[in-house]
């Protein structure tokens, strides 16, 4: 690597290799990797993503703004820890948001759009045929980000991507419950883009609702069995 001479500055880091450790970084902790409340081990990251931890710092500071992780005064960072009062809360808020994006998008949408959103639904079914799981979760999220830009509402938009940051580790966590709401998942995203195709606002709007409010149970659920399983790792052998 070419060091910089006496009274020069060096290079920042390209946009692309700092938006290649962001997506890293946040899919690494969206997918479980650490557990909610536990420390980030900034080398261990380093040396695993090989950077240096400037770069590591910095994306760290872009999480910790979405909401996945939380910054401790010099002593790093650790995930972020959700109550079940916390996950519901911000779940019927985003379900309410996607009630009024789906109404939106009826309107708005052209039919390109609407194509686009149509191959992103039938990609995101191959990967839950092959139960690739975090190919799938990349594409459903993407799909209602387009359908919450389709709504054309700059505050609605701004409103949307702040919350839904902060639950995205759980959004994906609702897909590891014990019964299998992956399937349910699949089957409300058919209805959703169905509707979508005949731009029936009232409908597309409900069924995001219930999406949103189905996703909220399945992940209060996924959080009540984690902290069940951790209470039972506690309790000390006997016999």
């Amino acid at each position: 690597m070419a060091h910089a001479k006496e009274g020069e500055t060096t290079a920042p880091e390209p946009a692309s290799l700092h938006e290649g450790l962001l997506s890293r970084l946040r899919d690494f902790i969206v997918e479980g990797h650490l557990a909610p409340g536990s420390r980030l081990p900034e080398r261990e990251l380093c040396l695993q993503m090989s950077v240096s931890r400037t770069p590591m710092r910095e994306a760290l500071k872009v999480l910790a703004a979405e909401g996945l992780v939380e910054l401790l005064p010099n002593r790093g960072a650790r995930v972020s820890q959700f109550t079940e009062t916390d996950v519901g809360n911000l779940f019927d808020v985003v379900a309410g948001l996607e009630f009024v994006a789906g109404r939106l998008a009826c309107e708005k949408i052209t039919d390109d759009g609407i194509a686009a959103i149509e191959q992103l639904h039938y990609q995101m079914y191959t990967h839950y045929v092959r139960h690739e799981l975090s190919e799938y979760f990349k594409l459903n999220q993407k799909i209602h980000e387009l359908l919450v830009k389709a709504a054309d509402n700059s505050v609605l938009l701004s409103h949307y991507d702040s919350l839904n940051a902060r639950i995205r580790r759980v959004r994906f966590s609702a897909n590891l419950v014990p019964r299998d709401r992956w399937s349910d998942a699949m089957r409300e995203h058919e209805a959703i883009v169905d509707a979508l195709r005949r731009r029936a606002g009232e409908e597309l709007g409900l069924l995001m609702f219930a999406h949103m409010r189905n996703k909220r149970e399945a992940a209060c659920e996924y959080l009540r069995g984690a902290a069940d399983d951790a209470q039972w790792a506690e309790v000390p052998a006997t016999g």
